[in-house]
């Protein structure tokens, strides 16, 4: 059974989110915001060229409905962080096993993404020609305020660490919930996570009896 040490994991913890401040400041040390803008542009026009430039049009049609756009700006700037964390701490709590393998595949997709958000630094789209950012225009949030704007990298747009931990922390929390509105509602990829690993389990299972 794998230890659950407070000290190990803390520290685990500042050695790892260590690297997000680091990068952060070697990207925007002389032109990091020109270079992101551009790497930004060039994914624009990539998505136009292969026709699948839809973000625009989806989001003209869902700004029709501010309350549903101000109701999802603020799952995005709270929910994705806060219920990862929670769920961890949840977890750890109950000294569930499953914990390590939530942390470790957390930890492993935040280091792995500071490489790219190195060398390839990308502006988020809300600061692009073409797209509103929502979270000022809507709901009156400015996430380039010059308090704000130092808490996190502003041109690490990709790849997608909301994308990331909301697939780990939806596959982890599915693994341990008999809701069915829950399972539903995953992501495909998801959904795929939380029966492959179901699938690995009763193999090994299986093998051991």
């Amino acid at each position: 059974m794998k230890r659950f040490s407070l000290g190990r994991e803390v520290t685990l913890g500042l050695l790892v989110y260590g690297l997000y401040p680091l990068v952060r400041a070697l990207v925007l040390r002389g032109d990091g915001r020109t270079r992101a803008r551009r790497n930004a542009e060039r994914i624009v026009a990539l998505q136009k060229r292969l026709g699948i430039d839809v973000e625009p049009a989806l989001q003209r049609a869902v700004l029709r409905f501010p309350r549903t756009v101000h109701g999802l700006n603020l799952g995005y700037a709270t929910f994705n962080v806060t219920l990862t964390v929670g769920w961890l701490l949840v977890l750890y709590g109950r000294r569930d096993p499953a914990y390590h393998g939530l942390r470790r595949a957390c930890q492993g997709a935040f280091v792995a993404a500071q490489p790219v958000f190195l060398l390839f630094p990308t502006e988020p789209p809300r600061a692009l020609e073409g797209f509103v950012d929502t979270m000022s225009e809507v709901s009156g949030f400015d996430l380039e305020h010059p308090v704000l704007v130092r808490l996190y990298n502003p041109v690490a747009a990709m790849p997608s660490l909301h994308v990331a931990f909301a697939v780990l922390t939806g596959a982890a929390i599915a693994e341990r919930t008999e809701s069915r509105i829950v399972k539903t509602a995953q992501p495909m990829p998801t959904r795929r996570s939380s029966r492959s690993s179901s699938w690995r389990r009763g193999i090994t299972t299986c093998s051991t009896r």
